[in-house]
């Protein structure tokens, strides 16, 4: 989320709201664990101002946003995002 408020930021887009609701899912691992095996975003922004994003111009900064994303980079567990 932070990425992509200061990706858009940067563009000059005003963000008044960004909900997501982020699903998870438990599998069991190579070594018989149960780890967390994907996470799904479906994150809802909403923009006001004089510019605001098209749909895919937030669908890009959404994928530089994961691009950049310290825990997506972090972490095992596959990050899908549905927008």
């Amino acid at each position: 989320m932070l990425f992509y408020l200061a990706l858009a930021s940067d563009q000059g887009f005003q963000i008044d709201s960004y909900i997501d609701n982020a699903v998870g899912v438990m599998a069991r691992n190579a070594e018989g664990k149960y780890v967390v095996s994907q996470v799904t975003l479906s994150p809802t922004v909403i923009h006001s101002g004089e510019s605001i994003p098209n749909r895919a111009t937030q669908e890009s900064l959404h994928h530089l946003a994961h691009e950049q994303c310290f825990i997506a980079n972090s972490v095992k567990t596959k990050v899908n995002i549905e927008i």
